[in-house]
């Protein structure tokens, strides 16, 4: 085996291994949602008051605080 075909099933071992984790989460989590997915909800991402891109509300308003 060379060295790059050992790095190639390395990282894709790793990146299953990633997506096998994530498939899990999902699972575990009620209705497959993640937590705290409304950017608004971040003072820090959201210094000016917009409204969020993903859900549309304004920060005082999102359900993941």
């Amino acid at each position: 085996m060379t060295p790059l075909f050992k790095l190639i099933l390395i990282t894709i071992f790793l990146v299953g291994l990633s997506m096998i984790g994530i498939a899990i989460k999902i699972w575990a989590k009620k209705d497959g949602k993640f937590a705290g997915t409304c950017a608004s909800a971040n003072p820090m991402l959201n210094k000016s008051g917009e409204p969020c891109g993903y859900c549309g509300k304004m920060p005082e308003n999102c359900e993941n605080k």
